[in-house]
């Protein structure tokens, strides 16, 4: 990670850039990056949102987090209540910083940039617990939620627009370090 800094970022300024980051590691198409552009931009609106880049020296950004505290009348929230309810689990959705997106390039995978964006933005939130939900399958990104103290909360969530089942994911904070 010697040759990339982590810190704050202007998402909105660089917002086509992180979706590309984003449609590289989820591999979506021009179509879906325009609706979560929309998305992301009226997120930064929110009331706490904040966001955290990881560029190289000259400047490409090739990772990003950003997340906001929760609130329960937001989309994510609707959808995965009533999976947290059913685990008696939906608590979790009142004081919790939500990771709303983690991405990082493919090529800078597995350098500990994803550690460090979620650690340092977790770590500046006012919430004792953060939340988030990740592709429900055994995949890199599980694994370092897992390192980090989170345990899945609800499994198979399915999201209206997501063929493929997630899983929520809640720590306590500050998330454990290795």
């Amino acid at each position: 990670m010697d040759d990339v800094a982590v810190g704050p970022l202007d998402l909105a300024a660089r917002v086509d850039d992180a979706l590309a980051v984003q449609a590289l590691a989820f591999g979506l198409s021009d179509d879906e990056i325009a609706v979560r552009r929309h998305i992301v931009l009226r997120h930064l609106g929110c009331p706490g949102a904040r966001a955290l880049g990881a560029t190289t020296p000259a400047g490409r950004l090739v990772g990003f987090v950003y997340g906001m505290p929760n609130d329960r009348a937001h989309w994510w929230s609707t959808v995965v209540e009533p999976y947290l309810r059913c685990q008696g689990l939906d608590h979790w959705l009142d004081d919790s910083f939500v990771i709303t997106e983690l991405h990082v390039h493919p090529a800078y995978q597995n350098r500990g940039i994803g550690r460090t964006l979620i650690t340092r933005i977790t770590d500046g939130a006012t919430e004792p617990r953060s939340i988030l939900s990740a592709i429900d399958t055994d995949s890199p990104a599980r694994a370092l939620y897992h390192s980090l103290g989170y345990e899945d909360l609800a499994r198979r969530v399915l999201f209206p627009s997501a063929p493929t089942p997630y899983a929520v994911m809640g720590a306590p904070l500050p998330l454990k370090r290795p």
